[in-house]
């Protein structure tokens, strides 16, 4: 018996595609009965502004198997069935070692990966045309527990002026979830380990402008009730859910862009995949001017050289990455202190 489809027409700089999406009706997030097809309309109806966010990016795709309580992995290499309008991108890993991944240039592509069960959508920081060079600044503010998103707000204010210190224009996002994300167009110069650098520079000044608020510490044992400024997300393949990309919780929420004027008073919980198109089409895009004036991060790396000089080194990487020049060791303080030592 053959299975369920609709056939979407998805308009793009190329004209009209037509994007065969198998059993639309599979509910995906069961808590508001919202379907695969529904997610696929979504993506049709917010597909200008979300491939202008996330386009001519190496990106991974977060897949589900059945709904989004279901299980789940990540797709870097491109699926199986690729249409010949998508293209890729060979990438380089931290590990050293190259593979393609898939880079979405119109809506359609986007509409076909959701009939490939995505659901979140990951990309680079970097553009196809030369991935080892990002050409936007991303922070991850990251509430801690005992602290909300109410928290995060005061801190990304206070971050918009840090980089703005520093020559650079901020852009806000809510994270999907309870955070908040910070983005900086920046001119692809520098390779990812010097925008990471960048990124503690910035972070450090943040932090000691707000001791009370703020933490840096890796090590969750060290943060307490504060926003973590998580300065890894700046790695090379590390990537945050992309803008006007839906999130995999109950309320089907979206990582959102906001206007500064907006945050205050801002709830993360109403930028849905139900809510965002109509928002798209009567508040318009706050990020569609981002990379109109991109800065430079020499303010930042000056920071990140002062820093050094007086003693503040290396922060720890992530675990899965290569023990990095200078890093400290990879091991909870807690432990260490109990003799275990550290790679």
């Amino acid at each position: 018996m053959a299975s369920e489809a609709v056939v979407l027409t998805v308009p793009g700089p190329h004209g009209e595609r037509e994007i065969r999406v198998s059993s639309p009706g599979r509910v995906l997030w069961p808590a508001l009965g919202i379907t695969k097809g529904d997610l696929a309309r979504y993506l049709v109806d917010v597909g200008g502004p979300f491939v202008a966010a996330n386009g001519d990016r190496p990106v991974s795709l977060q897949r589900f198997s059945t709904d989004v309580d279901g299980e789940q992995f990540f797709s870097k290499n491109p699926p199986r069935g690729v249409p010949a309008f998508v293209r890729s991108v060979t990438v380089v890993y931290p590990s050293g070692r190259s593979h393609p991944q898939l880079v979405i240039d119109e809506p359609a592509a986007a509409v076909w990966a959701a009939q490939m069960n995505t659901i979140v959508f990951h990309p680079w920081a970097s553009r196809a045309q030369d991935p080892d060079n990002p050409d936007q600044l991303r922070i991850d503010l990251d509430p801690q527990p005992g602290t909300d998103f109410g928290d995060a707000i005061g801190v990304a204010q206070e971050l918009r002026a840090v980089l703005a210190s520093a020559g650079l224009t901020a852009f806000v996002k809510t994270s999907g979830n309870r955070g908040l994300h910070i983005f900086a167009p920046i001119s692809p110069v520098h390779e990812f380990l010097d925008v990471r650098h960048a990124v503690i520079g910035a972070a450090r000044e943040l932090e000691r402008r707000l001791p009370d608020r703020v933490t840096t510490a890796w090590w969750k044992e060290e943060r307490g009730r504060k926003i973590f400024v998580d300065y890894n997300q700046a790695n090379r393949d590390r990537t945050m859910a992309g803008a006007y990309s839906p999130r995999a919780l109950p309320h089907a929420p979206v990582s959102c862009p906001l206007g500064w004027d907006e945050l205050e008073g801002a709830s993360p919980e109403s930028f849905t995949v139900l809510s965002v198109p109509e928002r798209l089409a009567t508040v318009g895009d706050p990020w569609a001017t981002m990379h109109d004036d991109p800065g430079s991060i020499d303010v930042l790396l000056g920071w990140w050289e002062r820093d050094v000089a007086a003693g503040l080194g290396e922060l720890p990487f992530p675990p899965d990455f290569p023990k990095m020049p200078g890093e400290p060791p990879r091991v909870q303080p807690s432990r260490a202190k109990k003799g275990d030592g550290g790679r």
